[in-house]
Formats: structure tokens, sequence, C-alpha cells
């Protein structure tokens, strides 16, 4: 599918094996997650608009590039979505970040808002929205409908495990928006989670498990 990238960096791929290990601790977690985001970020804003400037080195003129006006947010989905914000923001420090808050029922799978806070120019950015997993893919639909309902044209989903349904159901809901995924499992078990995945996310994330 042309807007599914899923990305295939040795660095990736090393990373993610890792999460997947449950003697992986939290702290270990962590920073896995927050780097698998840092490389997912360098491939997402590889269509970033550059402008070309002079700059004054030590040595002389140099002709430069630099970013043109570019304006950021990032949406992570709450509560995993967190875990990738730190190596976002720290390859794009001046992004702002908002957050929509969404939890699955445990019966009939489908995604319930329970919290929304957007940069009030939301509408004037690309946004890129976090969720770590992409499972049966109702929280990052019903996250993308609340952005383009407050406006937003530009939108990207970065995931670090994504599985066929949930990629069959996002891009059936949103064909406008790029989906990055670290890599593709075989499925869901009945519980609605990514076989072999790597358990609640959120969970090993925040040590709540």
């Amino acid at each position: 599918m042309e807007n599914v990238k899923v990305m295939n960096h040795p660095l990736i791929k090393h990373k993610i094996s890792l999460l997947r290990d449950s003697s992986t601790s939290s702290k270990e977690f962590r920073e896995l997650v927050s780097e698998i985001a840092m490389l997912m970020c360098y491939e997402a804003t590889r269509d970033l608009p550059l402008k070309e400037i002079d700059i004054e080195t030590p040595m002389g003129t140099a002709r430069s590039e630099i970013l043109n006006n570019v304006k950021v947010a990032f949406v992570p989905i709450l509560r995993a979505g967190l875990g990738m914000m730190d190596g976002m923001i720290e390859l794009i420090p001046a992004a702002k970040v908002g957050h929509i808050g969404m939890y699955r029922d445990p019966e009939t799978l489908n995604p319930e808002q329970y919290y929304c806070k957007l940069p009030t120019d939301i509408a004037r950015r690309d946004v890129y929205v976090l969720d770590p997993m992409l499972a049966t893919g109702g929280s990052a639909v019903g996250a993308v409908n609340i952005l383009k309902k407050a406006g937003v044209k530009n939108i990207k989903l970065l995931c670090i495990i994504a599985c066929p349904e949930g990629i069959a159901a996002f891009t059936q809901a949103h064909p406008d928006v790029q989906l990055f995924c670290g890599t593709v499992d075989k499925g869901l078990n009945e519980e609605g989670y990514i076989v072999p995945g790597l358990g609640d996310c959120g969970d090993r994330i925040f040590g709540t498990k």
C-alpha cells in the first residue's frame, strides 16, 4: 500500500527484538521505545520543506539549507504513546504537543475517548500521531478523526508494531494519512492483542504490569 511505510532499518529491527523480550526491564523498555521513535522520526520527517541561506563559517560563506517555517505537533495517544515523545522531541524540540486519551473497551474492543487537549493552532501544523501498537486500529482511527475535525490537513501515524488487521482498518478509514510502522506482526489474538507482539506496551513502559 502506497501510504504504508514499513521500516526495514537494522537498528529498528534490533531494538524491537529487545523490546519483545519479556525479561527487558521497564527502564530499558522506555529507553528502547524512545530510541525507536527517534529513528522513526528521522524517516517520517524526510519531506519537511527547506530553504537556502548563507552561513558564515570560520573559513568563509556556505550556502546551506534550514527548515522553512516548519510548524509541527506531536500527538501521543495516551498512555502508551507518551513513551515515544522523548525521542521525537529530541529531534524537533520546537514542536508543540497535544494529547488524546483513548481506551479500548475490553468487551467490545471499541475505542472510547476520555481526554483531548490540542494546541490552539493545531490546524496549521503538520501532526504526527504516536501510538506504539496498531492492533485493532480503533484508537488510531478515533484519534485521527478528532484531528481532522479540528481542521488538521497533514497527519502521519507512527507505530512501532502493527498487524494486518490494524493496518487494514486504519487505511480504510484514513487512506490519506501516511502510516509508518517499525514492523508488522502476524495478527491478533482473541483479546485483541498483537501476536507475537510484546504484551501491553503501556504496562511495560510504566511498570504497571
